[in-house]
């Protein structure tokens, strides 16, 4: 059975392993489609629906207690802001770009 300690460092490094995959999952399209402003084969709902849970992750790791999960909040700090500008970005090319 393992202590209390080597619960607690798992659960860490879970969270850390977990933060880096996810970021570096998700960066990579966010940064080719700042860089080429190419939105066509994005869905807009699903950059929205991104945002939002983003946000509520970021909620839910600032308000945990008794101490905020750092590795929760940082991920979706970082998701977030790269899906708030290809969402950015998409609704310009879809509703606002002129051709």
């Amino acid at each position: 059975m393992k202590t209390d300690m080597e619960q607690g460092t798992f659960y860490e490094i879970c969270g850390v392993v977990a933060s880096v995959a996810l970021i570096l999952g998700y960066l990579p399209q966010a940064i080719q489609t700042i860089k080429t402003r190419n939105t066509d084969g994005i869905a807009l709902p699903t950059f929205l629906m991104m945002a939002i849970g983003g946000i509520c992750f970021m909620l839910q790791g600032l308000l945990h207690k008794p101490e905020i999960i750092w590795s929760l909040f940082i991920t979706n700090l970082v998701t977030t802001i790269c899906s708030v500008i290809v969402f950015g970005i998409k609704m310009y090319n879809d509703y606002f770009k002129k051709e």
